[in-house]
C-alpha cells in the first residue's frame, strides 16, 4: 500500500465508507459554525461560564422529556430549551430581588440543576443512558438528529447576521444603546436563546457536559490570535472544525468516546494558541526587553 492510500485509508476512508461517521461530520461541522461564535461574543460580555452553567442547566429538561418519553430527541430538546431559559430566567429574578450577582445565582441554581438531572435520569433509566445524555455520541448521531443540529445553525447563522450590528453595540457599549432608546434587554434575551438552542443541540452528539467545550474553548483560543472580532469569529469557527474533524477520526481509529475526544482536540488547539499566538507565552517571552551583564 502506498503512502498516499494509506494516508487516505486514515484521514478520509472512514468518512467515504461509513454513513455513521459522515452524519457524524455534519453535524459538528454545523456546531461549530454556530456555537464557536456565540463563544467569542459570551467571552468579549465576560460571560464565559455562562455557557457552562447553561450547557448543566438544561439537564433537568432533558431528563424529564426521557422520563416522560425514553429517548426522543424532540422531547428532550424541547425539556432542554425550557429548563436552560428558565435557569437563566429565575436566576436575573433572584440578582434583582436580592444582594445577590446574577453569575452568584446562576452558579447556585445551575448546581442545584445538575444534581437534579442526574437524580431523574439515574432514577428513571440506566447508566448507559445517564452516560449517554452526559457525554453524548456523535458516532450516533440519526437522521432525526442531524435535521435538528442543522435547523438550530441555520437559524442561529441567520439571526447572527440579521443582528450583528445590534448585538456588537449591546456587547461594547451596552450604556449607549440604552441611552440611545433601544432595548438591550431584547438582544441580551435574544442572545441567551440562541446559546441555550445550540447547547441543546449539542448534548446529542456531545453530551450535556461536553456541548459547552466546542462553544467555549475555540473562542478562548481566537482572543488570543486576533484582536478583531470579525477576525476571532472566523477563527473560533475554523479551530471548531478543525478539532471535530480531528476528534472524529481519533476517536474511530483509537476507539474512544468521540464527545471528549473532540473536545480533547479543541484543548489541544488552545494549548498550542496558548504557546505560539500573538498573544501567547512565547511571543511575550521574545519581545521582553533583555538585561545586559
Amino acid at each position: 500500500m502506498s503512502a498516499m492510500a494509506a494516508l487516505w485509508d486514515t484521514l478520509v476512508g472512514p468518512f467515504a465508507e461509513f454513513a455513521f461517521m459522515r452524519r457524524a461530520l455534519v453535524a459538528t461541522l454545523a456546531l461549530s459554525l454556530s456555537a464557536a461564535p456565540l463563544g467569542v461574543f459570551l467571552t468579549l460580555r465576560r460571560m464565559s461560564l455562562l455557557g457552562d452553567a447553561l450547557s448543566h442547566a438544561v439537564l433537568p429538561g432533558v431528563a424529564v422529556g426521557f422520563m416522560l418519553f425514553g429517548l426522543s430527541l424532540p422531547a428532550m430538546a424541547l425539556g432542554g430549551v425550557v429548563a436552560g431559559l428558565l435557569v437563566a430566567g429565575i436566576a436575573g429574578m433572584v440578582s434583582r430581588a436580592t444582594s445577590l450577582k446574577e453569575d452568584a445565582s446562576l452558579a447556585a441554581l445551575y448546581l442545584v440543576a445538575l444534581a437534579l438531572g442526574v437524580a431523574l435520569i439515574s432514577r428513571q433509566g440506566s447508566q448507559l443512558d445517564l452516560l449517554h445524555i452526559l457525554f453524548g455520541s456523535a458516532l450516533g448521531v440519526d437522521a432525526p438528529g442531524l435535521l435538528m443540529v442543522a435547523a438550530v445553525s441555520s437559524v442561529s447563522l441567520l439571526v447572527l447576521a440579521a443582528g450583528y450590528r445590534g448585538l456588537v453595540l449591546e456587547t461594547f457599549d451596552p450604556v449607549f444603546m440604552r441611552a440611545s432608546g433601544s432595548r438591550g434587554w431584547i438582544w441580551q434575551q435574544g442572545f441567551l436563546v440562541l446559546v441555550v438552542l445550540n447547547l441543546v443541540a449539542g448534548f446529542q452528539t456531545l453530551g450535556t457536559l461536553m456541548a459547552v467545550g466546542l462553544m467555549m474553548l475555540p473562542a478562548v483560543s481566537a482572543r488570543l490570535w486576533h484582536d478583531h472580532l470579525s477576525a476571532q469569529l472566523i477563527n473560533a469557527s475554523a479551530q471548531a472544525v478543525v478539532a471535530s474533524m480531528a476528534g472524529l477520526l481519533l476517536s474511530y481509529h483509537l476507539n474512544t468516546p468521540s464527545g471528549p475526544t473532540i473536545i480533547g482536540c479543541a484543548g489541544v488547539l488552545y494549548a498550542l494558541s496558548l504557546l505560539v499566538s500573538p498573544g501567547g507565552w512565547l511571543p511575550r517571552l521574545m519581545m521582553r526587553p533583555h538585561r545586559v551583564g
